[in-house]
């Protein structure tokens, strides 16, 4: 198994097949449509850039792969990859959540909650994928290492599913702090570090914000009026304040409660990734149609 199209492939008959990737209640209703999938070398600069642009905590892929494995960093192979992936949220659960102005849709909130099931479910899958064929893999989300901090600007993790998705060229950040692909910024996202040596795929983006209308004209800016909390200004997310309010929706209202186990988690909100131009394309295409 030596090829990037192969593992791709892999993945995306996984969502297909999966039980995990269906609504509640139903078995022919996805949570997300087909994956993307890049790849970058565990040993890119950038990991090295993310310690300073994040935090000293963030670790790199290569030392993510030895703490799972109890090793030292310079004890792991030569040559190490990143597998990262992005799951675009239908549009059946995106048009229901563009109608609300308070709380999740029922089925933004089961994408919230299920689909990160899912998700974590395609994690084992690609690592189990890997180890079977006797390659060290690891998704350091899953792991006992994994670890979130607060900062005066909110909550950071030691691994960023979002900052790593950027690395391999996914996408790019936006004014919300959400992460826009070329299928939007509705989405989940997740990844695996291997010792599979793999091509990187190419990262196209001019900037971390290229994707953002906000920063490429400075015209947009609808994510603002989109937060129930007030997260979003033309400054950029109020980590603190969006946190508050997710654990205020999270835990109190009724109709968010049934099904999900609301001790562990928060329901989530999405209203800035729906009804907002970059909901499920990269909006500033447009801006470079009319440039050619």
């Amino acid at each position: 198994m030596d090829s990037t199209a192969q593992i791709t492939d892999d993945i995306k008959a996984f969502a297909r097949s999966s039980p995990t990737n269906r609504m509640p209640a139903s078995e022919n209703e996805y949570i997300f449509d087909e994956p993307l999938v890049q790849f970058i070398n565990g040993d890119d600069a950038i990991f090295t850039e993310y310690k300073e642009i994040i935090d000293t905590f963030h670790l790199t892929p290569r030392e993510a792969l030895a703490m799972a494995y109890d090793e030292k960093p310079g004890n792991m192979p030569d040559s190490i990859t990143v597998i990262s992936w992005i799951l675009p949220i239908t549009e059946k659960t995106r048009k229901s959540n563009r109608k609300e102005t308070r709380l999740p849709s029922r089925l933004w909130s089961h994408t919230r909650w299920f689909g990160e099931i899912f998700n974590d479910a395609t994690r084992e899958y690609v690592v189990k994928l890997l180890t079977d064929k006797d390659y060290l893999a690891t998704a350091p989300m899953k792991t006992p290492f994994f670890q979130v901090k607060r900062s005066d600007k909110g909550l950071f993790s030691n691994w960023s599913e979002r900052h790593v998705a950027y690395a391999v060229g996914l996408g790019t950040f936006s004014l919300s702090d959400g992460f826009i692909t070329e299928r939007g910024i509705a989405h989940r996202c997740g990844s695996v570090v291997t010792s599979l040596e793999l091509p990187s795929s190419p990262r196209t983006v001019t900037g971390p914000y290229a994707n953002c209308l906000f920063y490429a004209n400075e015209k947009c800016g609808v994510c603002i009026e989109r937060c129930p909390a007030g997260a979003i200004s033309e400054k950029g997310h109020d980590k603190t304040k969006c946190g508050e309010y997710l654990r205020d929706i999270g835990y109190r209202p009724e109709e968010l409660k049934d099904g999900y186990n609301l001790e562990k988690s928060v329901a989530g909100c999405g209203l800035c990734q729906t009804g907002v131009p970059c909901e499920a394309v990269n909006p500033t295409k447009k801006l470079q149609k009319r440039v050619e």
